[in-house]
């Protein structure tokens, strides 16, 4: 396990991000050479040393200094006692490490009392200066505005980033993507900008174009991403589309991974009938996973299978779920325990000649049931809210299975209610109370008789608990294809104008989330080909009392960001709408927007909920949940 911190209830921890920065990683391996086998004195002034040596373990403290005076002699955590940093002249140390970017700063306040002793200081390791827009401080959460990509070209797959220069919303100007794309094994195949210089620009990294740009083999691998001139946060967003190529009928997408890592995952199916599970592994550091150091385990029992081999720096591998555990089925689900080796993690579904890939979520160690959830005020109606799309039962299966999503939650007490498209009660369904271990799932499509939405609520009737971080797991397939999809979210308040601690929230502005802001891309042609893009557009509400319908605005955008046209719509409260923007919008328009033009959702009324996709027309399809910005 990485014993380090990278993400916590007021956000990422940035200094996470500086340390494991892949150009960060090499000038920091080189300091680990250097100081390999000096006795090492260490200056820690802004706390940085759990998190260094937890990336870095070579850098071993002999002594750790210290300023505050009222610090000196106590227990510096490693079996001696901490320093007067003024005495380090007398120390027995051969090199002394100040723990700051900040090389002059810290030559400046030590010269003095080194007596003779060399100083190194992570100023060795700070990123080149046209990385960074903001050099004060240098830990701007804005100069890390980094994530990875899983990214795969072959005979055939093939992957394609879309996303959109939404940073210029808050005041940037030029933004610069600096990608570097990392094989199987973890070696850089290539490094490159990307300028994007227009606001609102869309944004489209296709796996064939960087294979042909600098002359590739096939790969899979990660794609490291640095948006360099970001502004107002620091997460890099995107949609990720895999398609099949060369007669594959595989079309699916999934999103911008987590950027920070994280002890625990969840959301991992069981193999089903005739179904191959590869869960995606990728080191996000330049350290390698010890043999071990990451177990599957079925959800809720403490049934431990490892992964056995060393993965190396950033190396990519595929490990068989059905191989580890032969006896375990769909609808059971497994937990990643990942040691914070690992930003969120995709797994591929691989099914009678058909693949689909899906991410993992993020499973909170910071949560604990709350009592306060079972007496929430009526003003916030039925409370959290999980809504998901229920497309045609004629033409879809659809599936919803509830998963814990905290490290403490061991019930979960849930009901299923589910609306028309008009925003029609289509009834309720009390799931029960159920255990953190349960392998259960619910067909949506035996519930209900046409199209519409369905929302988990808490339901304590029989007991049980709430975190406030509901999630699900939700399957899709075809009738007459058999081509399926699926995605995973969470829950939140919505549409209220009580608030709740955080709750509701909103992709801008503190609570009430009462506005919308949503990304859907376009379509594109493959291989002759034309997808079309959709969304199932949902409007969630806690508390129906006093909600209008909705404004809703789309904003067709051209790929150099202009906006090309509108369109309005309304959605009743607890309703949705299937939105096709070729359906809405003149093929023309369409054509000026062109690839890499999306439909921008917005709306100042009300927060609403969306899972997007690609459709080919003959039954493929792709599925997951939106993002906003």
């Amino acid at each position: 396990m990485l014993d380090i911190k990278t993400f916590g209830p007021q956000g990422g921890n940035v200094l996470y991000k500086a340390l494991s920065h892949p150009l960060v990683v090499e000038g920091m391996k080189e300091l680990e050479q250097t100081l390999q086998h000096c006795s090492l004195a260490v200056y820690d002034p802004e706390g940085y040393l759990p998190t260094v040596c937890g990336l870095y373990p070579a850098l071993q403290p002999s002594v750790i200094l210290t300023h505050d005076s009222e610090q000196v002699g106590q227990p510096d955590g490693f079996g001696g006692q901490k320093k007067a940093v003024v005495h380090i002249a007398e120390i027995d140390a051969d090199a002394v490490l100040a723990l700051s970017f900040d090389d002059a700063r810290m030559r400046s306040r030590l010269g003095g009392f080194l007596g003779g002793k060399p100083l190194h200081t992570l100023g060795d390791a700070r990123l080149p200066d046209k990385f960074l827009p903001y050099r004060r401080p240098y830990l701007d959460k804005c100069n890390f505005a980094t994530n990875f990509a899983f990214f795969r070209e072959t005979e055939q797959f093939s992957t394609r980033l879309v996303t959109a220069n939404y940073w210029s919303n808050y005041g940037a100007e030029t933004i610069r993507y600096w990608l570097r794309l990392f094989d199987v094994t973890g070696h850089v195949l290539a490094e490159w900008f990307e300028e994007v210089e227009e606001a609102d620009a869309g944004v489209v990294i296709d796996s064939r174009t960087v294979k042909k740009q600098f002359g590739l083999p096939d790969f899979v691998g990660q794609l490291f991403i640095h948006v360099i001139g970001a502004k107002g946060h620091d997460v890099v967003k995107y949609a990720l589309d895999s398609f099949g190529r060369n007669g594959d009928p595989s079309l699916s997408v999934t999103h911008d991974a987590n950027a920070w890592p994280s002890m625990r995952f969840a959301t991992l199916p069981a193999p089903d009938d005739e179904e191959t599970v590869r869960l995606w592994i990728q080191n996000s550091h330049g350290t390698a996973i010890p043999s071990g150091a990451i177990t599957l385990n079925p959800m809720g029992e403490e049934e431990h299978r490892a992964v056995k081999q060393v993965i190396g720096p950033y190396e990519t591998v595929a490990v068989d779920v059905g191989a580890l555990f032969p006896d375990l089925e769909w609808p059971a689900q497994l937990e990643l325990r990942s040691g914070q080796h690992l930003v969120r993690p995709r797994y591929e579904v691989v099914q009678r000649g058909r693949t689909r890939i899906a991410h993992m979520n993020v499973e909170r160690a910071d949560l604990l049931p709350d009592p306060a959830i079972r007496t929430m005020s009526p003003l916030l109606g039925r409370g959290f809210v999980l809504p998901f799309p229920v497309p045609d039962p004629a033409v879809y299966t659809s599936f919803v299975q509830p998963t814990p999503m905290s490290e403490a939650l061991e019930s979960l007490p849930m009901r299923l209610d589910l609306f028309d498209e008009a925003g029609q009660s289509c009834g309720s369904h009390f799931l029960g109370n159920l255990p953190r271990n349960h392998q259960g799932a619910v067909a949506l499509h035996e519930l209900m008789n046409q199209s519409g939405h369905a929302e988990l609520v808490y339901d304590f009737r029989d007991g049980g608990e709430g975190d406030g971080w509901p999630h699900a797991l939700m399957r899709y397939r075809h009738i007459g294809t058999d081509h399926a999809a699926e995605t995973s979210f969470g829950g939140h308040i919505f549409n209220t104008m009580m608030t709740w601690r955080n709750e509701p929230q909103s992709y801008a502005g503190p609570p009430p989330g009462l506005t919308t802001r949503l990304f859907l891309k376009l379509g594109q042609k493959l291989d002759g080909v034309t997808l079309k893009s959709f969304c199932h557009l949902i409007y969630p509400t806690s508390l129906r009392d006093g909600r209008q319908p909705s404004r809703t605005c789309l904003h067709l955008h051209a790929a150099n960001g202009a906006e090309v046209a509108q369109e309005t719509i309304s959605i009743q409260p607890s309703g949705s709408w299937l939105l096709k923007p070729h359906e809405l919008f003149d093929a023309e328009l369409l054509q000026k927007a062109g690839e890499g033009g999306y439909v921008l959702i917005r709306d100042l009324t009300c927060r609403l909920f969306g899972y997007h996709g690609l459709e080919n027309g003959v039954g493929s399809f792709s599925l997951d949940h939106m993002f906003g910005f």
